[in-house]
């Protein structure tokens, strides 16, 4: 055996015990920086004897050949499972040709190791070109530091290249990385506050501690041509925040790192559960559950994302050159209070801010102009907070410029800027409770505070959308006649939420109370109000029903009672639901949300229908039989008894074709259609009604591995059943293989006619599909409903969701003789919520019947909760 494979053998097992005494060490003191500094200390250990065994016998030898680590390796900072950057430096080509196979040999070996290296070769000439398209090489530079070779060589590199380098492409550095960091937040919504966030690359992660760190440097280097001292980069204040966050979040990435056993910087809920029992990079805090340790991570994620984004703004050289332009346009909107520099704020007079008056009226400035402050601004607001806390502004004062502050285009930055420094909850206490609070339901993405600022904001964006289906919502703010008091609900809607109450409304009521009295509403505001946070899911909850069924109509029209009432919740519930995550609102559910608004404002206007007749003298009937008129007899027998809701859900195209489906069912007694309509697929069906059809569709779907999102069932008065489903393609497989589109179609009606057996089909997918625990545990419940339809029963049940769920609820339905006479199917994270209409031999359930379809439910749900 030769001196490297023994040299090899060694360092496996070297690297495999110092692995695990790091990792055990850890579990015991949760010190990140401390794992970090012994692994970079191993790695470097195996390094140097590759180096001697491989390269060269003389660690600093050979001459005009360095080994250099770069970006983390070079820091310091090799988390359990990073990646180990390294720089082979050479003096010119001639060293490269002469080291070329060592190098492989030296690189193979580390892999060979299981070490993840990422390895590049440059000459000195080489490392002082920029390559715009290697922006990151250039960067990795700026924490370059020696581990072999020539010293000499890697000392013409830090003292002259890399200064060299970044004296003449600062600008170009500068405003790569600032493109490279506001694309990244970009991807994480520009909020730091995500419910799983990832603590290295998310907004006020690890990667924005560097990119603030890189920006001042860069910046210094400039200026100095050599390196700076690194404790003058930043202001103490700021150096002080960074410095804890960076202690916090380095023990978070190693625990991270050491949990998963790979390399995740996903701090998933569980993850968090253990970080709070084991208080990772906080183990003098009191911590009584995982919300509490996520409070703290938040504080340092939001401490290290504002000065990132402070020198973003700060440094012109950030900029695009559009940007420029718009900052040096938006210096014009200076006042003699505020000064704007380079797109900044800055006080006039900074002994101005003592008078809580020019504190708020700053604040409506930034609100109204969509500026940031500027470091020396917060700075000024941060000193002046201690003498404010013992008397703070209340009162028709703060309501005052309260008001006017909500009602700006860029209230929610504001909003956000004083929620940073710790003056909203000063100004408004009730909102303490919910700052950086998680909630976890896996359906909300956003902590609890930051999701009233995106509904806030969301609102104010529908003035400049370009999107159709919100240009109506946006034509209802401009009627609403007290907006402001519609903003004031939004941000107290979900105050409640880290009570210990169960139902966070009345907490949310309680707080809304005592907001209104530091306000001094006036009564008819402080009613609105309270109204609007009192019934602010009453909207969602209505929209789980029938929503053209006109007792469900009547029922929220009469609750909301007033149109104004009517439009301010419609457009709270839409900002709402939208800012529960980017996917939460989608086109189907704004528009049945629209739908809803409609329905409820023609009831209060005295204007509703229940169903379709043919003799009825109907606009939607009249342009059918004018566009078909040789059809009409066939369009009046399809539509006879089918829903309203029916012609008020389908296009008068549609209905047409649903008509000619009907009469095709002589030749073939299923008719099948299937489209993509924008992000979803939709399957229409048409044929005369048997026991367990919505059942055996809604499993062939399963079978398939599609997700079904909506589904709506009707039937006319001849029995003719129109089912149609909405489903997501959970593995492309349609999208990727347009000729399966028919073979889905043949299964489907295969498993109709029963020439297919839908119960074997599903259980070769569900054995196929990987069982994974849900993160959210549901528990079933199971409502009925006899007064939400005249002609119905009303079946709601809310459970865990999961694969296949649909078809065993509805084929127990069937099994009880019940018949399926609308279906409303939603999905909110891992919680399916589904309302099904039901009749037996034409009526409504009786109570046996409702007894025994929930006992046999309760049986199935429990069956399949268990596996």
């Amino acid at each position: 055996m030769n001196t490297v494979a023994i040299a090899s053998s060694e360092l496996r097992d070297l690297y495999a015990t110092e692995s695990a005494r790091i990792q055990q060490e850890f579990s015991v003191t949760g010190e990140g920086n401390v794992a970090l500094a012994q692994r970079t200390a191993v790695v470097e250990s195996i390094l140097l004897r590759l180096w001697t065994e491989i390269i060269s016998a003389e660690p600093e030898g050979p001459e005009g050949f360095a080994l250099v680590a770069t970006g983390g390796f070079g820091r310091g900072w090799l988390f359990p499972h990073s990646d180990i950057d390294l720089l082979f430096l050479h003096g010119d080509g001639g060293s490269e040709d002469a080291f070329k196979d060592s190098i492989r040999g030296f690189s193979q070996e580390l892999w060979d190791l299981r070490l993840k290296l990422s390895p590049s070769t440059r000459t000195l000439e080489e490392c002082e070109r920029f390559d715009p398209g290697n922006v990151e090489f250039a960067i990795s530079l700026l924490d370059c530091r020696y581990i072999a070779g020539e010293r000499k060589l890697f000392a013409r590199l830090r003292e002259k290249t890399v200064p060299r380098l970044v004296s003449r492409e600062s600008h170009s550095l500068i405003q790569n990385l600032g493109e490279i960091t506001r694309s990244r937040h970009h991807k994480f919504g520009n909020t730091v506050f995500h419910l799983e966030p990832n603590v290295k690359d998310g907004p006020g992660g690890l990667r924005d501690y560097n990119v603030s760190y890189w920006l001042a440097l860069v910046s210094a280097m400039e200026k100095l041509r050599v390196w700076p001292d690194p404790k003058a980069l930043l202001p103490v204040s700021s150096r002080r925040a960074l410095d804890a966050a960076l202690h916090f979040q380095m023990s978070t990435r190693c625990f991270l790192h050491f949990r998963h056993g790979r390399h995740d910087n996903t701090l998933t809920w569980e993850a968090q559960d253990e970080a709070a029992v084991r208080k990772i990079g906080a183990s003098d805090a009191e911590i009584a559950n995982a919300a509490d340790w996520m409070r703290i991570y938040f504080g340092h994620a939001r401490a290290v994302h504002r000065v990132s984004a402070q020198l973003l703004e700060e440094i012109p050289a950030a900029w695009s050159s559009v940007y420029r332009q718009f900052q040096s346009w938006r210096s014009r909107v200076s006042t003699p209070d505020f000064s704007v520099v380079d797109g900044m704020i800055f006080v006039q007079k900074p002994d101005s801010l003592q008078d809580p008056e020019m504190l708020l009226r700053l604040f409506h400035f930034m609100a109204e102009q969509g500026l940031k402050l500027s470091t020396t601004t917060e700075y000024k607001i941060e000193q002046v907070l201690p003498s404010l806390a013992s008397t703070p502004p209340r009162g028709a004062e703060l309501w005052l410029y309260l008001q006017e502050t909500l009602a700006q285009p860029h209230a929610a930055d504001a909003l956000r800027a004083m929620n940073a420094l710790r003056l909203l909850p000063l100004l408004l206490p009730e909102l303490k409770g919910i700052e950086a609070l998680v909630v976890r339901d896996f359906y909300h993405r956003y902590t609890v505070d930051e999701h009233s600022f995106l509904a806030i904001e969301h609102l104010h964006r529908l003035k400049d959308s370009k999107v159709d289906s919100d240009r109506r919502f946006a034509g209802l703010l401009e009627e609403i006649e007290q907006p402001a008091l519609l903003y004031l609900a939004l941000l107290l809607h979900d105050s409640g939420k880290a009570s210990p109450l169960e139902n966070h409304v009345d907490a949310s009521l309680q707080l809304t109370e005592s907001c209104a009295d530091r306000l001094d509403l006036d009564p008819v505001d402080r009613e609105t109000v309270r109204y609007l946070v009192h019934s602010h899911l009453e909207m969602s909850a209505s929209m789980r029903r029938d929503i053209f069924d006109p007792a469900n109509v009547r029922s929220f029209a009469e609750k909301v009672g007033t149109p104004e009432r009517l439009k301010m919740l419609c457009l709270l519930t839409y900002a709402d639901i939208k800012a529960v995550n980017p996917e939460a609102l989608s086109p189907w559910k704004a528009d049945n949300l629209w739908q809803l608004y409609i329905a409820a404002s023609n009831h209060l206007s005295r204007s509703a229908d229940e169903r379709v007749h043919a003799e009825n003298n109907d606009a939607t009937l009249a342009h059918l039989h004018s566009l078909a008129p040789v059809a009409g007899k066939k369009i009046n027998n399809f539509l006879e008894g089918l829903p309203q809701r029916y012609l008020r859900m389908h296009s008068v195209s549609d209905v047409l074709a649903h008509t000619e489906m009907a009469t095709q069912l002589a030749k073939d007694s299923v008719q099948l259609s299937l489209k993509q309509v924008r992000h979803w697929y939709e399957l229409t069906l048409i044929t005369p009604d048997r026991p367990f059809l919505f059942a055996t569709v809604s499993g062939a779907l399963a079978a398939w591995g599609m997700n079904i999102v909506k589904a709506n069932a009707f039937s006319n008065a001849a029995g003719v059943v129109v089912d149609t489903f909405f489903f997501t393609d959970r593995f492309r497989t349609l999208e990727l293989n347009i000729p399966e589109w028919e073979r889905l179609k043949q299964s489907i009606a295969a498993v109709i006619t029963g020439k297919a057996d839908v119960s074997r089909m599903l259980q070769d997918r569900l054995r196929s599909d990987k069982a994974t625990a849900p993160k959210v545990k549901i528990s079933t419940q199971i409502e009925f409903d006899d007064e939400c339809s005249a002609h119905s029963t009303l079946l709601q049940i809310l459970t865990q969701d999961q694969p296949g769920l649909l078809y065993k609820m509805c084929s127990q339905v069937s099994k009880h003789g019940c018949n399926i006479e609308i279906a409303l199917i939603e999905t909110e994270g891992q919680m399916a919520i589904d309302v099904l209409y039901l009749t037996a031999a034409g009526a409504k359930l009786d109570h046996d019947r409702k007894a025994a379809l929930e006992h046999s439910l309760r049986e199935e749900l429990d069956r399949k909760s268990a596996r």
